[in-house]
């Protein structure tokens, strides 16, 4: 069995190369990362789910063809393994521009994420990315 300290590494750097594609649109990139299977899963925030990979490739090819700028800031980020399935969850604080903000000034939103990783021969493989946007200001746990 693999060294679980060194697995959370090999995942939380996979899960930043993630978000690296998507900031700098590396369609190729985001290609490789993800699992080759018909059951893979992505939701995209507010969006419906998207299975396979050839439909999850699209999917990306279309946000990044019509995102002229997105930045991620991730947040309490937590990396689970288990045996060949990692899981990492995290907030992203995303700051972007695009047709809406115009070309002075970028918008921000938060969604949370849970990004699920299998381990393959080629590495770890993405094979379920679910993020859902915050709507609620805070989180107060006495409430």
């Amino acid at each position: 069995m693999a060294d679980r300290s060194e697995d959370r590494r090999a995942v939380e750097q996979v899960n930043t190369t993630f978000y690296e594609a998507f900031e700098t649109a590396d369609i190729d990139t985001m290609q490789d990362l993800w699992l080759d299977d018909p059951e893979t899963l992505c939701v995209h925030p507010g969006a419906l789910p998207v299975r396979g990979t050839s439909a999850i490739n699209r999917s990306w090819a279309l946000i990044m063809a019509n995102t002229p700028y997105i930045q991620f800031f991730l947040t309490d980020v937590e990396v689970s393994v288990w045996e060949g399935v990692a899981s990492v969850t995290c907030t992203e604080n995303v700051l972007t521009g695009d047709d809406r903000t115009g070309p002075d000034a970028f918008g921000g939103a938060r969604a949370v994420a849970t990004n699920v990783f299998v381990r393959t021969p080629g590495g770890w493989r993405l094979w379920i990315h679910h993020a859902s946007p915050v709507l609620s200001a805070h989180h107060d746990d006495d409430d």
